[in-house]
């Protein structure tokens, strides 16, 4: 058989290889603000490697993830969603809030391998 009848087939398979990690942090987590609230509150990730997190706003007001344990801020517009990356962190509880409206509050929960 030819090289040039695998090359196609070999190209497909790296391709796929290569975008492996890529898809995986495509498919990251959601956090949806809804009534005034972020679902979830608590929120398990690896502390381990990256993770994508989009937060998605349902409500008709903006809203601001601000999260000065990991270092991120985001405002969120109304019927919008935004995405960001956390990690690799130490394990332990994050805390998150709207600071357009400070009762609104959440915990990303950095768990080592195993969840421990």
């Amino acid at each position: 058989m030819s090289l040039f009848r695998w090359l196609p087939t070999a190209a497909l398979v790296l391709a796929g290889v290569a975008a492996g990690p890529l898809l995986a942090a495509e498919n990251g987590t959601v956090i949806t603000i809804h009534n005034g609230k972020f679902e979830p509150a608590e929120l398990k990730l690896p502390a381990e490697g990256r993770s994508r997190i989009t937060v998605r706003n349902q409500d008709a007001m903006p809203a601001e993830f601000e999260s000065v344990s990991l270092s991120r801020e985001v405002v969120v517009p109304p019927r919008g969603e935004v995405s960001f990356f956390v990690g690799p962190a130490a394990p332990g509880r994050y805390e998150y809030f709207n600071d357009f409206n400070h009762d609104m509050k959440g915990t990303v929960v950095l768990e080592a391998a195993g969840g421990h």
